[in-house]
């Protein structure tokens, strides 16, 4: 059984960072296409970055600001935020295994942690 656990959410103020982290347990590829997705209250779940064999892809809204990485020896997705503001407030949440691999697409991942929130005030 697959799981991943999400982490390092907080608050923090416009213009700051963060790094999330997603620890995956259970089988997975190593070719596995990972993501992280974001959905703010009223909204749509969100695409925001993944990443396959070292290939990563970003949205728009957050392209140069956020790096999505991932240490395969220790099992872990990562999302570095930088620059932050406040439409970036949101719940983050990883998912993997796509056959797809783009950024968007929610109902094509098979695997999705429980989400960190993050929380932008300006």
């Amino acid at each position: 059984q697959v799981q991943l656990v999400e982490s390092g959410g907080g608050s923090v103020q416009a213009g700051g960072s963060l790094t999330l982290s997603c620890v995956v347990s259970g089988y997975m590829s190593r070719r596995s296409c990972m993501a992280w997705f974001r959905q703010a209250p009223g909204k749509e779940r969100e695409g925001v970055a993944t990443i396959l064999a070292g290939v990563s892809s970003y949205s728009n809204s957050v392209e140069g600001r956020f790096t999505i990485s991932q240490d395969s020896a220790k099992n872990t997705l990562y999302l570095q935020m930088n620059r932050l503001n406040a439409e970036d407030t949101a719940m983050y949440y990883c998912a993997a295994e796509s056959l797809f691999c783009v950024v968007g697409r929610a109902t094509s991942y098979l695997y999705w942690g429980q989400g960190t929130q993050v929380t932008v005030s300006s």
